[in-house]
C-alpha cells in the first residue's frame, strides 16, 4: 500500500515537473495544444498541460545585427564589395506573424539587401558611392521596413560598413591621390620660393640704397675734410694747389701704410719706390699751374672777345673849324 502511494506521488511530481517551465527575459515562447497555436508566454515561472501542450519555439525579443557582403559594380565599371549591418528585432505584440508567417528570417533579409544594393549602387561611380553611402543605407532600410513589416520585425538601422574596391582599383586612386597632393606639394613649395626670391630681392635692394647712402655719406665727410684741411694749410701761407698736392700724397701714404698692416693682402700699388712720393707730388703741383696758365688764358679771351664791339654806320659829322670857315 505504502510503495502504490510513494509511485502516485511520483508520478504527480513529475507531471508537475513536466508542466511548469520559466521563460527567460527578453523571450517569447509559443505553446501549441496538438500541433495547433495556443498561446505566446513572456518571461518567468510559466504552466502548460503535460503531454497536451508544447513548446513550439523560442523567440529573441532583443536588436539582432545581420552582416551581408555583397559584390556589385558601379556606374564605371568597378566592382566592389561592400558590407551591409542590418540591425532589427521581433515586434513583440506581432510574435505569431514572425513565428508562423517568415521560418529563415536571415535568409528574408539578405534577399532584400542583396535586391536594394544591386539596383542602387550602378547608378553611381565609384567616388560617388564612397560620398552617398548613407543615402545607399537608407534605400536599404527603407525597402526593408516596407516588407518585414508584414513579418513581425522591425528594422532599426542599416549601416554600410565597408566599401572595398578592387585591389588595382584601390592602387590607382592611391597613386592619383598621391600625385594631387604632390602637385599641391609642389604648388606650395614654388610659392615659399617665390617668397624668398622676393624677400630676398628686397633685401639686397635695401642693403645696396643703404650702402650707397653709406658711400655718399663717405665721400661727402672726405670732401669736408678735405676743405678743412686746405683752409688749415693756407692759414700757414700754403696755397690751394700745393695744400691739395700735399693730401693727396698724404692719402697714399696712408693707403700704403693700410695695405702694409694687411697680413695676406694680394694688392700691389705702382709705383712704389722711395721717390714716388716726391715724384707724385711735383707732377700735382705742375698739373695744377698748368691748369691755371690754361684757365686764365682761355678767361682772358674770353673777356677781349666779349669787349669786341662792330663800329656802327653814323653819319660823319664835321668838326667846328671846318663849319667856321664854310661860313
Amino acid at each position: 500500500m505504502n510503495f502504490t502511494l510513494y509511485i502516485i506521488i511520483g508520478v504527480i511530481f513529475f507531471i508537475i515537473l513536466l508542466s511548469l517551465f520559466t521563460v527567460k527575459q527578453q523571450t517569447a515562447v509559443i505553446i501549441e495544444r496538438f500541433g495547433k497555436y495556443q498561446s505566446i508566454r513572456n518571461s518567468g515561472l510559466q504552466f502548460k498541460i503535460p503531454l497536451v501542450d508544447r513548446i513550439a519555439g523560442r523567440l529573441n525579443l532583443r536588436i539582432q545585427q545581420l552582416d551581408v557582403i555583397i559584390e556589385t559594380k558601379t556606374k564605371d565599371n568597378v566592382f566592389v564589395k561592400m558590407k551591409v549591418s542590418v540591425q532589427f528585432k521581433v515586434v513583440q505584440e506581432r510574435v505569431y506573424e514572425a513565428f508562423y508567417k517568415l521560418e529563415y528570417p536571415h535568409d528574408q533579409i539578405t534577399s532584400y539587401v542583396f535586391d536594394v544594393v544591386r539596383a542602387e549602387v550602378p547608378k553611381l561611380k565609384l567616388d560617388d558611392v564612397f560620398e552617398r553611402k548613407d543615402d545607399i543605407a537608407i534605400a536599404v532600410k527603407r525597402e526593408l521596413n516596407d516588407a518585414m513589416v508584414t513579418y513581425g520585425y522591425d528594422i532599426i538601422n542599416t549601416l554600410i560598413t565597408d566599401i572595398d574596391p578592387d585591389i588595382q582599383v584601390k592602387n590607382a586612386m592611391n597613386r592619383i591621390n598621391a600625385a594631387d597632393r604632390e602637385k599641391t606639394a609642389a604648388e606650395y613649395e614654388g610659392e615659399a620660393e617665390r617668397i624668398r626670391i622676393v624677400a630676398k630681392a628686397k633685401a639686397e635692394a635695401e642693403s645696396k640704397r643703404l650702402q650707397g647712402q653709406g658711400i655718399a655719406d663717405q665721400r661727402r665727410e672726405i670732401a669736408r675734410g678735405l676743405v678743412e684741411s686746405v683752409d688749415v694749410l693756407n692759414t700757414v701761407g700754403i696755397n690751394s694747389q700745393e695744400a691739395s698736392a700735399l693730401i693727396v700724397v698724404t692719402q697714399h701714404y696712408d693707403t700704403l701704410q693700410s695695405i702694409g698692416a694687411e697680413n695676406n693682402s694680394n694688392l700691389i700699388l705702382l709705383p712704389n719706390s722711395p721717390q714716388a712720393g716726391s715724384d707724385m707730388l711735383n707732377n700735382m703741383v705742375a698739373s695744377f699751374t698748368a691748369s691755371n696758365q690754361v684757365g686764365e688764358a682761355m678767361k682772358k679771351a674770353g673777356e677781349s672777345k666779349a669787349g669786341y664791339q662792330k663800329p656802327k654806320n653814323n653819319p660823319p659829322q664835321t668838326d667846328n673849324f671846318t663849319s667856321g670857315f664854310e661860313d
